[in-house]
């Protein structure tokens, strides 16, 4: 469903299907992985931009080098790999589908040099919270559009 759901954009994207969590990723006293442990591995996957979506839960150093309790996704800033967790996303089926993609479209901007918006509903806004990720809509606004044209990428 994902994939047939990303196919709709401009750019291409290879998608793993299940990405295997890395042992040496798990942290015992978290009991989450390390996000940037399993994107280091997505990265290595041959394709030009890299999606690679896992059912653990994951978790990341924020700003400051502070951990965030967790993450829906992590993707290299213009770099080719991005990752999106399952793990929190769930809910009733299609809402469950809805966040995967806005999730996975989040970080795929990422990949094309986006940071996070402060338009409340543009999908390039950081997701604290399912609240956060329900609320934002399935697309860039108008101001991310005209940097992903203004760089080419679409």
């Amino acid at each position: 469903m994902l994939k047939k759901r990303l196919s709709q954009f401009s750019f291409s994207v290879t998608m793993l299907d299940e990405v295997p969590a890395p042992k040496e990723a798990y942290v015992r006293s978290k009991g989450q992985f390390k996000a940037d442990s399993i994107l280091d591995l997505v990265g290595e996957q041959p394709g030009d931009r890299v999606l690679g979506v896992t059912e653990v839960d994951l978790y990341s150093k924020g700003r400051n080098n502070r951990d965030l309790n967790f993450v829906f996704g992590q993707a290299q800033i213009l770099g080719k790999a991005a990752v999106i967790s399952l793990y929190r996303l769930r809910g009733e089926k299609e809402m469950y589908h809805l966040r995967a993609f806005k999730e996975a479209v989040h970080e795929l901007g990422h990949t094309m040099g986006l940071r996070h918006c402060k338009d409340r509903v543009c999908v390039m806004r950081f997701s604290d919270s399912l609240a956060d990720t329900d609320s934002k809509d399935e697309g860039f606004c108008d101001i991310c559009l005209g940097k992903l044209k203004s760089m080419g990428m679409i």
